[in-house]
């Protein structure tokens, strides 16, 4: 079995990738990093011990990250679980620009593992 962990170029997508390690380490499971960026990932800070690979995007010319993403789930039938990170966002935002963690949410077919940044109090 697999965790997959979508990395986007950002504090939420270095907080998922870490997620994501403490997933397969926890579940004993090989972690499946999936770029939606376009900067290559560093892998460096997986341990020892756990079997990874990483799905980069090749460039502008791709399709949608998240339909990409879904589509890596549904062709893999070992992919266990999806960890995101979420930031905060205004409503204004959400209903002009949408959202990447809210779709991959709602269209997963595998349990979502969510995390995000502390908020202050």
């Amino acid at each position: 079995m697999s965790i997959i962990a979508a990395v986007a170029e950002s504090l939420e997508g270095t907080l998922a990738l870490n997620a994501g390690i403490d997933e397969a380490r926890s579940r004993d499971e090989d972690l499946v990093i999936f770029n939606l960026g376009l900067t290559p990932v560093d892998p460096s800070d997986v341990p020892a011990g756990i079997q990874w690979r990483v799905i980069e995007r090749e460039g502008r010319g791709d399709r949608d990250p998240v339909d990409a993403l879904l589509d890596e789930i549904a062709d893999d039938p070992r992919i266990s679980r999806v960890v995101i990170g979420l930031r905060r966002r205004s409503p204004m935002g959400k209903a002009l620009l949408g959202s990447v963690s809210q779709r991959i949410l709602l269209n997963s077919p595998v349990p979502v593992l969510s995390v995000r940044p502390d908020q202050p109090e």
